[in-house]
């Protein structure tokens, strides 16, 4: 063969693979292929590669040594430019095409949204919110009675099989330290074979104690609970709180994220019921076309998967309710309640909902972060289900009567409540959950003569007056709407949460010197050597953000291997096993059989139920999707964002790694049961890459500046005693211990410690 015709292969391949290295997919690729000749053994003999035999294997020879020397000669590295990153500032924030057909005041909606967001009183025990476990950065930095074990685990075929084995501290109310971690442990951090140990528990966020709800007690905090025994969360035979089946994200940033939930649970689309989005038929609001005359409506609002999310965690029997409340319910703490009604209300007129109530019962704790989990020697049931949550009126009868946040005391100069502030007693000055809910949204919603009657076998009627009897109850259309509202509401202020002004985004700002020259070398190991922007792309800094969503699609093929197609922004990074725990490779277990549709995206597309369930037309796949191929969703879960990871442990669905150092080492080894490429970073490359990620903290959010600042808040963290003894309140529950978090203004204050410091 002659040398022209070398050299124009060599060219040819010297650039494609430069212009591979352009991109993020690109870098997968080669650095794949690099992996492949490592682990298959490729190896030059006398002159030629001995898997490559053809009258050309000295010209492909050539161009595989050049096309080596610029994957590995520089592994992937900074000196080929990667595209070019802008700071999160230039990206704005998602928001709902038709907000304005719901929300009449948008500050109003962020100061309704905050109250909820930070008031202990939604709480089934009056002591949880949904700030309990993102008080720190957004996260949860609590490491007493912190751990559940692997109740997610599923057989092979994927039926149910939960682990109820507590590993690590040998039961509940442990108090954790940083030996614990990393849950899998190797005698050498660079080498995946030298297994010293290996626990499934997963390092999470306590919420309440296993009761059923009985009734609201109007003007208490404290919801009329029955404890029931606990056969996993007890100490001595006495309740300890639960702990969730999977670690806390953080909220700040979250509303950058098409889907919610590490396993995308919460939908895009919001409902104004539930997490499930068009999911759902059977979800329906009411809506006033005068005050006089109510309809059933559905509604449906884009970009709103944090609204989604935020319907989760107040009905969730592990979080923040007792099993078996509503949000009317709960509305009404914040007047009344007879605990014979019926759980739904999502039905038209009349209409039979046997089937929905039956499907509400197999998916209800699923509202918050664990699947639907069969019961445990017939007493565990549905700890990651539906079962126990009913809808939200009733929190909004508990909300109707109590002084927003009522025991807690408001910063004089709280950012978005410090107007209303009545320091240095707690809560708000002359307002009420009512009237911020009709200062904040249209009056359609919530304003009207009449009520909504549901009967004791979930058919609705719009009548004038309540009936008295013990068959029915009657809802105000505040009240009816009120999973609406907080919804919302809650969304809206979560969406004030951005942290923007990291060194890092200051830097891409064009101030050379935000990052030290450590960090710099980290960014350029970020982009390059470390292929972390394979999944954390973007300024975003996450795949799963609504604008790579819609850049890339919601589905897509995998850019190396098999192809396989994939949800965007899910991985499968080998954590744990895919039988941990199957994450994206769940079912919503909307039916009555308890499974329900799958939550992976691209699985909907291989059934045909893509544009029915999510409301679009499917990506358009090349080669097209094949309803037999096989879908990378087992063991995947969403790419967090990163920004103030320096200050969000522990890390992982799991909880499983405690320091950012023992993620690099993750990452560096290949991961600990997947296909990942090892990365062979030298140890100072390691201190370069996590350098660079603590200069991704936004100091506003370390000492709590606005809009990060906050409410007083106590937050249960385990129980006086330890994992041997605790003491029983006379009611079959543990007592608490309680941790002050004191209120803050806009001006911030010390901040408080990151996990085990």
């Amino acid at each position: 063969m002659g040398i022209i015709p070398i050299i124009s292969l060599v060219v040819f391949i010297t650039g494609l693979s430069i212009s591979l290295l352009l991109t993020s997919r690109g870098r997968f690729l080669l650095k794949s292929l690099v992996t492949k000749i490592k682990r298959q053994g490729w190896r030059f003999r006398s002159g030629k590669l001995n898997r490559l035999r053809s009258r050309f294997s000295k010209t492909i020879t050539i161009a595989a040594i050049i096309l080596a020397a610029v994957i590995a000669g520089n592994t992937v590295s900074a000196q080929v430019t990667p595209p070019p990153l802008a700071s999160l500032k230039s990206v704005s924030v998602p928001e709902p095409n038709n907000l304005g057909d719901f929300v009449q005041n948008k500050p109003a909606a962020i100061k309704l949204g905050k109250a909820l967001f930070w008031d202990i009183q939604v709480g089934s025990d009056g002591l949880t919110s949904c700030a309990s476990c993102h008080f720190h950065a957004g996260a949860d930095n609590r490491s007493k009675n912190q751990i559940s074990p692997g109740l997610l685990r599923i057989n092979a075929d994927g039926t149910k099989n939960p682990d109820t084995v507590f590993n690590v501290g040998g039961a509940p109310n442990y108090q954790l330290k940083p030996e614990d971690f990393p849950f899998h442990k190797l005698s050498n951090p660079n080498d995946p074979k030298t297994v010293v140990s290996d626990r499934n528990d997963v390092s999470s966020s306590q919420g309440v104690s296993n009761a059923k709800f009985v009734d609201i007690k109007p003007g208490s905090a404290e919801d009329e609970v029955k404890t029931e025994p606990d056969p996993v969360f007890n100490v001595g035979g006495t309740n300890v709180r639960r702990v969730q089946a999977r670690n806390t994200p953080s909220v700040i940033n979250a509303a950058f994220n098409f889907r919610n939930f590490w396993d995308g649970r919460a939908q895009n689309i919001f409902n104004g019921v539930n997490p499930f989005g068009l999911r759902d038929p059977n979800a329906s609001v009411v809506k006033a076309e005068n005050p006089n005359q109510l309809k059933f409506v559905k509604v449906s609002l884009n970009n709103s998967a944090l609204a989604s999310q935020a319907l989760g965690p107040p009905l969730n029997s592990f979080e923040t309710s007792a099993d078996g409340r509503t949000f009317q319910e709960i509305g009404d703490k914040f007047g009344r309640i007879d605990n014979t009604k019926s759980i739904s209300g999502q039905q038209q007129d009349n209409i039979q909902v046997g089937p929905l109530l039956n499907s509400i019962q197999q998916i209800s704790d699923r509202f918050g972060e664990i699947d639907n989990i069969k019961s445990i020697s017939g007493l565990l049931q549905d700890v990651l289900s539906i079962t126990g949550t009913k809808l939200p009126r009733v929190l909004a009868q508990k909300l109707s009567s109590l002084r927003p946040l009522g025991k807690q005391v408001v910063h004089p100069q709280d950012s978005v409540l410090g107007a209303d502030s009545r320091s240095p007693q707690p809560g708000l000055k002359n307002r009420t959950y009512e009237q911020l809910v009709k200062d904040a949204f249209k009056p359609e919603w919530w304003k009207s003569n009449r009520l909504i009657q549901v009967d004791a076998k979930g058919r609705r009627t719009f009548v004038n007056t309540p009936d008295n009897s013990s068959q029915t109850d009657e809802y105000t259309l505040l009240e009816y709407n009120f999973s609406l509202f907080f919804g919302l509401a809650v969304q809206l202020y979560e969406s004030t949460l951005i942290a923007n002004d990291t060194p890092f985004d200051r830097f891409l700002e064009g101030n050379t010197t935000a990052l030290t020259k450590q960090q710099q070398l980290g960014k350029q190991l970020f982009q390059g050597k470390a292929l972390c922007i394979g999944c954390h792309v973007g300024s975003e800094l996450t795949a799963a953000s609504v604008s790579s969503v819609k850049k890339d699609g919601r589905i897509k093929r995998a850019p190396f291997g098999a192809r396989s197609p994939e949800d965007n922004g899910f991985f499968n990074i080998g954590v744990r096993p895919v039988t941990d725990d199957p994450g994206l490779g769940g079912n919503d277990g909307l039916s009555g059989n308890g499974q329900g549709n799958p939550l992976s995206e691209a699985r909907l597309a291989q059934l045909g139920k893509f544009q029915l369930l999510l409301g679009e037309n499917p990506p358009i796949l090349t080669p097209p999707l094949n309803p037999s191929e096989t879908v990378s969703a087992n063991g995947a879960f969403k790419a967090p964002g990163l920004r103030n990871v320096e200050l969000t442990a522990p890390y992982f669905h799991n909880g499983g790694q405690a320091t950012l150092e023992q993620v690099v080492d993750f990452y560096n080894r290949g991961g600990d049961f997947g296909v990942l490429p090892p990365l062979n970073l030298s140890p100072e490359e390691k201190q370069q890459l996590v350098a660079f990620l603590k200069g991704l903290t936004d100091d506003r959010v370390r000492y709590e500046k606005a809009p990060f600042d906050h409410p007083q808040l106590f937050v249960p963290n385990g129980h006086p005693g330890n994992s041997t003894s605790v003491t029983n309140d006379g009611t079959g529950k543990a007592t608490d211990s309680l941790l002050e978090i004191p209120a803050v203004g806009r001006n911030g204050g010390t901040g408080t410690r990151n996990f085990l410091n």
